[in-house]
């Protein structure tokens, strides 16, 4: 059964490009991923969930995730002022991040791991390239690494 018991682990996918959700989705069912993905489109709405605030309230149709898949160009609230937000946060801040990003630019990298990022990886153009990087971010995750429980 795993650190997570019979529970799924969930992953939090916090990107507001519906063609990323698709193919993240796309990749972890093909996967034969065992973990639950969630979908939040905005920083607000990413702190919203993690906060348990508003249509989130509920813990039964908003479990806390165990990963957070955050990309760094959202709006309301961008990725790094919700992981500022979330490293200055005492239920948050172990809460394991990957900034999953189409940027490339050196200061972002630097940036993300100096707020707190669990790792920095640009996300793929090929598609094909993207649902192998989910895939083995499932694997790494959740089969390898130890993660504190939710």
């Amino acid at each position: 059964m795993g650190q997570f018991g019979s529970r799924r682990a969930v992953i939090l996918l916090a990107d507001d490009d519906p063609g990323d959700q698709e193919l993240t989705r796309r990749a972890l069912e093909e996967s034969g991923a065992s973990s639950e993905l969630r979908i939040v489109t905005d920083g607000e709405e990413t702190l919203d969930y993690l906060l348990r605030r508003g249509k989130y309230r509920d813990a039964a149709t908003a479990p806390r995730p165990d990963l957070l898949l955050l990309d760094l160009n959202l709006p309301r609230l961008d990725g790094r002022q919700v992981l500022h937000h979330l490293r200055a946060h005492p239920l948050l801040r172990r809460l394991a991040v990957v900034v999953l990003t189409t940027s490339q630019r050196e200061e972002d990298i630097v940036r993300s791991y100096e707020l707190g990022a669990n790792s920095y990886i640009p996300k793929p153009i090929d598609m094909e390239q993207f649902i192998r990087v989910i895939q083995v971010l499932e694997e790494y995750w959740f089969r390898i690494v130890a993660l504190p429980r939710a």
